[in-house]
């Protein structure tokens, strides 16, 4: 649906909203193509405000569990601490289809490696290895 190469110690938050503006679904029918899916599945890692703050924005509902430390903090503040997010540990479970994808990229060594200097080389050879795997 979407890639995105960034620097390795940039943080996560700042390509979030990137990169849901480069999905891009092309509709059955003629119309503009879909950018904002209905839900996101992320890591228990990624369940920080900031990243539910920003996918509540654009409409888009997050699968994933409270953080523990997330948890005791919302507790900690009693009543003022808000409701807990909504979970749906079914849909949830379907998040490992992307962390097998992941994995198997990682199968094509110039994907593991990643000897490219260039990040716009880098890139392409992530699309490559992904147009093998849809093959």
């Amino acid at each position: 649906m979407a890639v995105l190469v960034s620097a390795g110690q940039a943080s996560d938050p700042t390509f979030l909203v990137p990169l849901l503006d480069a999905v891009r679904v092309p509709r059955v029918m003629k119309g503009r193509p879909r950018k904002r899916p209905t839900s996101l599945r992320m890591d228990r890692a990624y369940g920080a405000g900031v990243y539910r703050r920003a996918l509540r924005a654009r409409g888009i509902r997050c699968i994933c569990p409270e953080r523990e430390d997330a948890k005791k903090a919302r507790l900690k503040r009693g009543q003022r601490g808000g409701r807990p997010p909504s979970h749906n540990p079914e849909a949830y479970k379907e998040r490992n289809l992307v962390e097998r994808c992941i994995n198997r990229l990682k199968d094509f060594r110039a994907v593991a490696t990643r000897y490219d200097k260039r990040g716009w080389h880098f890139l392409s050879v992530v699309h490559i290895a992904c147009i093998v795997l849809w093959l």
